[in-house]
């Protein structure tokens, strides 16, 4: 009896990650804003959670450098205006976004980078 329950106990351990809905090789694919806040909100005690941290910064930081480098040229429209001195860090961006997006559910399925300038537009929108 105790060996059974033991095997149980290992294997409800071993399960958890899974059942607790952690991070999908589906969520790399990043074809929803769901999928992104998945890789963005990974805990760090999932298998995957340093891919996902990685993933996540990259495509929001890529996003951010490919809109700042369009919207220097003569025709650009700025649309995101981060102050200076503002003091956000990249960790502190990303939160904000995943608690923007949790607050937000109905642009879970759309495209990351939709949500991402609806977050980005909404906090720090050009006057």
């Amino acid at each position: 009896m105790v060996k059974k329950l033991l095997v149980l106990l290992a294997l409800m351990a071993w399960a958890a990650p899974a059942l607790a809905g952690g991070v999908t090789p589906e969520d790399f694919k990043a074809r929803t804003t769901q999928n992104l806040v998945n890789l963005c909100a990974a805990s760090p005690d999932d298998p995957l959670y340093n891919q996902a941290a990685n993933f996540c910064q990259g495509y929001l930081v890529g996003a951010f450098h490919y809109y700042h480098a369009i919207s220097m040229g003569e025709k650009g429209e700025k649309l995101v205006c981060i102050p200076k001195n503002s003091g956000i860090t990249r960790d502190k961006a990303v939160k904000m976004f995943v608690d923007w997006a949790q607050a937000n559910p109905k642009y879970m399925q759309e495209l990351p980078v939709e949500a991402e300038f609806r977050f980005l537009i909404e906090t720090w929108p050009c006057k």
